[in-house]
């Protein structure tokens, strides 16, 4: 009844924040956090309902990738090497923890050396789960687990981990992208769009698997990452105020009039069609980081979230990387009811709903922050806590 669709996102903790010129008073932007707490809400949702209509309405990926590299940047004020060692120490723990549960599991499974018909690469490509530069290996096709969770869920938990790659080729490339941005600004933005549609015409072609997909993720979302760096570092206030608003616009409905004569909403969404994924995402991030209010503060009306952005924002990393875990085990456990035979006569459309699915994702997914969650405070140094307090009362750990 659920729909498990690959989707790209969630941020790292960012660096201790120091007052930039474009951020807010207090060197935490509210709004930024806003935007990064709805993306992966919306990532959550939409792999459980699998509508189309969602990466239109707010391109998560996109987003994430704008605000980490308008965070690049600001740690780039510090040594090149000190930073991405930095990034690794944060990002890596929370993803080794989920190795050392996941593959565990696949072994327990019968998955061994012979998987792939390669013994010998296959322990090689194991150390991709401690260093993430390209696809770990696992097991496709395993069965369910005694009613607990669906077949295949090793390639559910493996999902997000695309993510985690394309976020350290970025960290890894922006030293060189920031230079070239300051540089040349108009050409490095433009640029990953260029690749991306030079590979959609045919003009280049992409070279074996494990390289051809560090290069899409570069020219679908290398545009926001830049975009982000661009904001940060005040190349965006430099345009004429009439400009963004002027040209996104145009650029996205050029993406969205690709999507359409190439299968939008027949099967496709723009995850599987790079190129208008590129055009929609950059042009949402361009008009989303125009508007960049740059709060200090919560405004009153939003007050009251405090505590689930701070929450979502705290535990980011923890929330998606075992998201797609949960909505699985959440959809099996959902689709048990339809044996009782009471429910199945009076309320089958409670059923199908997926809200009661995404209710139950949601308490799965509070239960991974306390089993999990403290291995992002471990890797950025701080206090382990099973539960981060809100932000806005300055309870809150400080990000690593």
């Amino acid at each position: 009844m659920s729909t498990l669709t690959q989707d790209p996102a969630p941020q790292t903790p960012p660096d201790p924040p120091t007052p930039p010129a474009t951020s807010a008073p207090g060197g935490r932007d509210r709004y930024f956090d806003l935007l990064r707490a709805l993306a992966l809400f919306r990532v959550v949702l939409y792999h459980l309902t699998g509508w189309a209509w969602l990466p239109l309405l707010f391109p998560s990926m996109g987003v994430m990738f704008a605000l980490a590299g308008n965070l690049m940047a600001r740690s780039l004020k510090r040594p090149a090497a000190d930073v991405i060692r930095g990034r690794l120490r944060r990002l890596l723990p929370p993803v080794w923890l989920l190795g050392v549960v996941g593959v565990t599991a696949m072994v327990l499974q019968g998955w061994g050396p012979d998987a792939d018909g390669r013994p010998g690469w296959w322990w090689f490509h194991l150390t991709f789960w401690i260093l993430p530069v390209s696809d770990p290996p696992y097991a496709e096709g395993l069965p369910g687990l005694n009613g607990f969770i669906g077949p295949d869920w090793a390639g559910e938990l493996a999902g997000p981990l695309w993510y985690v790659r394309a976020y350290l080729w970025y960290v890894v490339l922006s030293p060189v992208l920031l230079r070239a941005l300051r540089a040349v600004p108009a050409a490095t933005v433009l640029a990953p769009i260029a690749l991306s549609a030079a590979f959609e015409l045919g003009y280049l072609s992409l070279p074996g698997e494990r390289f051809a997909s560090g290069l899409t993720d570069f020219s679908t979302f290398g545009a926001c990452w830049i975009l982000g760096m661009a904001h940060k570092e005040g190349i965006l206030e430099r345009l004429p105020r009439y400009f963004v608003p002027s040209v996104a616009p145009a650029v996205a409905l050029t993406g969205l009039w690709y999507a359409m004569n190439h299968g939008f909403g027949t099967g496709n969404d723009l995850d599987s069609m790079p190129f208008a994924q590129s055009l929609w995402s950059v042009a949402t991030v361009a008009l989303l980081l125009h508007i960049s209010p740059s709060w200090a503060e919560w405004p009153r009306r939003l007050r009251r979230w405090d505590g689930a952005v701070g929450l979502l924002n705290s535990r980011a990393v923890t929330i998606y990387l075992w998201h797609n875990t949960c909505i699985l085990i959440a959809a099996t456990q959902w689709d048990r009811l339809w044996s009782v035979v009471f429910l199945e006569q009076n309320v089958p459309w409670l059923l199908e709903s997926p809200w009661p699915v995404l209710v139950v994702t949601w308490l799965l997914i509070a239960a991974c922050v306390v089993a999990f969650g403290w291995a992002e405070d471990l890797a950025a140094r701080r206090r382990p806590r099973l539960w981060p307090k809100s932000a806005e009362s300055g309870r809150s750990p400080r990000r690593p």
